[in-house]
């Protein structure tokens, strides 16, 4: 069950979500690999839930295995989910 306000990030494929699991996992993350929400569109089925107060950390440790999601949302309310990040974004950020 996902928690208002707990993020998920949602990856492109199985393979690199449940390679994100283990790196999150080895780092002491308190993250659980969920099916995704049918509110998010994802090509693999499968999303990382984890508490907002650990996004710096998981992003941080993601980056650091150049495995970042593709996007993070926020659970809003039970049927809404706010996308609070994207790959998209962060690319065009050093443009």
């Amino acid at each position: 069950m996902i928690q208002h306000g707990q993020l998920l990030a949602v990856f492109n494929s199985a393979h690199r979500v449940m390679k994100a699991e283990n790196i999150l996992k080895k780092c002491g993350m308190d993250i659980l690999l969920i099916p995704a929400p049918r509110a998010l569109s994802t090509d693999c089925g499968l999303a990382i839930r984890y508490d907002s107060n650990l996004h710096n950390n998981v992003m941080e440790a993601l980056t650091s295995e150049k495995l970042l999601p593709d996007f993070v949302y926020r659970k809003d309310s039970d049927v809404h989910y706010e996308r609070i990040w994207s790959i998209e974004d962060d690319d065009n950020s050093g443009s």
